[in-house]
């Protein structure tokens, strides 16, 4: 018979629990479920809020005085034109919100409390009396930086100054005085710095007229250095240049005809060594001496004809005639040659005469054109100095009349009221109303708020309530295999007579009973049913429920045909002899019997199994009692004897359950769990915690149990929740029908 021992316990480890998370439905579930808490504190914040409107207006009103402040365009203005420059729109807004700043700092706050006209109201003399004024001014600062409201609207030209008091006259003193102060003070600063630029560019005219006359002197100096008394840019041309222009063109004139006469001579001297040409040939015939001696060649030759005719070659008249003739062809050609040559030498020489004429008076010309030149070029400079200083003197012109443009322009802006840019449109008036308390702000606002609450206080509870109430809880906390969720008696309409260790029997038809039948079908699906022959069933603590879960498992399994041996392991509170009497089910005087006999007799080996195993009147089922309490208890139970029990049982039995005792409670449940094949953890909904679940889990992983599953016991249906709707689909679906 095998000695089987329970692995001995490992150091208990610390046990980190996960981080809640909430998803949408958890959130809603838990909004459903204190929806009635969230009602009751948002009416108490109505009641409240109700009140505090109530007392607030009787005795601590509030009245808000406002008015606003013109604030023109930052761009400067010329008063000399008509209209203006056109500026961004969020460049106006920035300049507003920087003179909205510049009324909130310090110094303006301070100098509005040091008025006498503050001095005086009953909101100044509410922060102290006069013994302690540097108290009073502080708490009279923080005050008004608190209430006085200053803001630059976005899309109007304007700033709003408003002041929140106990006193409606004297919020409305109090915002008048500060844009009095205000306005004094930027308008002065205004025209005092543009004053100071008056004085500013006064003095720059002064140096600038100064300098300008400098400039005039100068252009005098450059008149009398050069010797020109005009040197202004014309439109025309001056004489110098007039008559550098025409010597330069009588000079290429000259040159010009130089170089022609030059060209002549030297065709002239070619004229003079060759032969005679056309024009002297037309010269010598139009010579008197040619024509005469031409026409009496001619006559004589005419003389000649007549008298051959007359007389024949030989006649002494004839010769006469001849010899006539050749005299005077003669002479003619001694004459063509005289006239030519004298005429050739009489061209030549007048050419070479003209030529001397005429580079003489090239030469002067250059002397001429070369005076000429040097009075421009005198000129020139004259005008280019002469320009420079021009410049500077319309430069120095030019920012004169800038300038008194300028001091014009600011002596006009210093007198211009809207120099300051900023102007007030009326003082502010009384308010005719309260601004605070408001019954519109504090009826809602306390209902918001009181409504807010309930929730806060909703999520604290479901936050701080640490108890597994849920499959979801199990899951997400336990991570262990959920066989099955047994709903709390209440969920039920069940006859008070009804036990529930007997539900699946007296009360088949009840939810209750199919949830047991569902977490007998889970342990049959998930394959431990034919392996696990012993089953050993405990909880984290006392109470929560374990025995009644053996015993309708027990009677389950019965039902089902098999045998099945139910051992109350518990004996320090044992409960099965209760349970199942002796004398039958159902005999309420049979349950407070004590158990004579039992496990612990056979532990003790006082008694055999045989002689302590007892029918529990429900065919299949048997039990094995208790018995009486033992000293060593975990020495027996750890002893051959409990084995050898559950050996010899195992052949006889299809399944022996063993209800044992809290695992965190009894250390005795370790060794029972070494035992078993498997193990069910039973939670209770309303008593196990998350951290006790996840503790009785690691004790069983540290002895090596064999966990098959947990069971959670008195679930009740949360609204919002999957139980709620379950448990109304089935009451409509299945009654409840109690057997006999």
């Amino acid at each position: 018979m095998p000695n089987r021992q329970p692995s001995v316990p490992a150091r208990p480890q610390g046990i980190q629990q996960p981080a809640m998370m909430l998803t949408p439905k958890d959130i809603i579930s838990i909004l459903r479920r204190h929806i009635f808490l969230m009602i009751f504190f948002a009416f108490i914040g109505l009641i409240a809020g109700g009140i505090s409107w109530y007392l607030l207006l009787k005795y601590a009103p509030k009245y808000t005085a406002l008015t606003f402040i013109r604030v023109l365009s930052p761009a400067e203005k010329d008063p000399m034109q008509i209209g203006g420059p056109i500026v961004n729109k969020d460049i106006q807004y920035g300049h507003r919100l920087s003179i909205a700043n510049l009324i909130q700092q310090q110094s303006n706050l301070m100098n509005l409390l040091d008025r006498d006209r503050i001095k005086r109201t009953e909101w100044f003399k509410s922060f102290g009396d006069d013994t302690n004024t540097a108290l009073r001014i502080r708490r009279a600062f923080d005050d008004l930086k608190k209430r006085l409201g200053v803001s630059a609207l976005r899309d109007a030209e304007f700033i709003s100054i408003s002041m929140t008091c106990g006193n409606k006259k004297e919020a409305a003193l109090i915002v008048n005085e500060m844009v009095d102060m205000f306005l004094a003070s930027y308008r002065v600063t205004r025209v005092s710095d543009v004053r100071s630029r008056l004085a500013e560019l006064q003095t720059r005219r002064g140096f600038v007229e100064s300098e300008l006359t400098a400039a005039e002197r100068s252009l005098d100096e450059v008149r009398t250095t050069f010797g020109f008394s005009d040197l202004e840019e014309r439109n025309f041309e001056d004489t110098v240049t007039k008559r550098l222009n025409v010597l330069d063109e009588e000079e290429q004139n000259l040159r010009l005809t130089v170089s022609q006469l030059q060209a002549n001579i030297a065709t002239l001297e070619a004229i003079a060594t060759g032969p005679i040409n056309e024009q002297i040939k037309n010269i010598i015939e139009r010579d008197p001496t040619m024509i005469f001696l031409t026409q009496s060649v001619f006559a004589r030759r005419t003389e000649l004809s007549a008298a051959l005719t007359k007389f024949g070659e030989d006649h002494r008249s004839i010769r006469i005639l001849r010899e006539t003739i050749d005299d005077l062809e003669q002479r003619r050609d001694i004459r063509k040659q005289e006239i030519g040559e004298q005429t050739r030498q009489a061209n030549l020489q007048d050419a070479r005469d003209q030529l001397i004429v005429f580079v003489r008076r090239l030469e002067e010309a250059e002397a001429q054109r070369q005076q000429a030149q040097a009075l421009k070029n005198r000129l020139d400079a004259a005008r280019v100095e002469y320009r420079k200083r021009v410049e500077i003197r319309d430069q120095q012109q030019k920012m004169l009349n800038d300038l008194k443009e300028h001091i014009e322009r600011l002596r006009i802006m210093a007198e211009d009221p809207e120099t300051a840019k900023v102007a007030s449109v009326g003082p502010a008036p009384e308010p005719l109303q309260v601004s605070s308390p408001l019954w519109y702000v504090y009826f809602p606002g306390g209902t918001f708020l009181g409504f807010a609450l309930g929730i806060g206080l909703a999520f604290l509870v479901e936050l701080l309530n640490d108890l597994l109430r849920t499959p979801r809880d199990v899951i997400r906390y336990v991570k262990a295999n959920l066989l099955g969720v047994i709903p709390h008696d209440s969920e039920e309409d069940l006859p008070r007579d009804i036990d529930l260790a007997h539900i699946v029997r007296l009360a088949p038809y009840s939810l209750i009973s199919e949830s047991y039948r569902s977490m007998q079908i889970n342990f049959n699906l998930s394959g431990a049913s034919d392996s696990t022959k012993v089953i050993f069933i405990t909880s984290c603590g006392a109470g929560d429920g374990k025995t009644t879960i053996a015993s309708n498992f027990a009677t389950n399994l019965a039902f089902e045909g098999r045998r099945v041996l139910l051992i109350d392991a518990n004996l320090w509170r044992p409960s099965l002899h209760k349970i199942f009497p002796k004398s039958g089910l159902g005999t309420k005087a049979d349950k407070s019997l004590k158990s004579d006999v039992g496990l612990s007799d056979i532990l003790r080996g006082e008694s055999s199994p045989e002689m302590i195993i007892r029918p529990s009147g429900v065919d299949g089922l048997d039990i094995i009692d208790a018995g009486p309490l033992a000293m060593n208890l975990n020495n027996l139970m750890s002893g051959t004897a409990m084995s050898t029990l559950i050996y010899q049982q195992k052949a006889l039995y299809d399944h022996i359950i063993i209800d044992g005792p809290p695992v965190l409670l009894v250390s005795s449940a370790k060794i029972l769990a070494g035992y078993a094949d498997g193990t069910i953890l039973v939670f209770n909904a309303e008593m196990t915690k998350r951290g006790t679940a996840q503790r009785a889990v690691n004790e069983l992983k540290e002895v090596n149990a064999k966990l098959i599953g947990c069971v959670l016991l008195g679930a009740r249906a949360l609204k919002g929740g999957y139980f709620h709707e379950q448990f109304r689909s089935y009451r409509k679906y299945q009654a409840v029908q109690p057997t006999a």
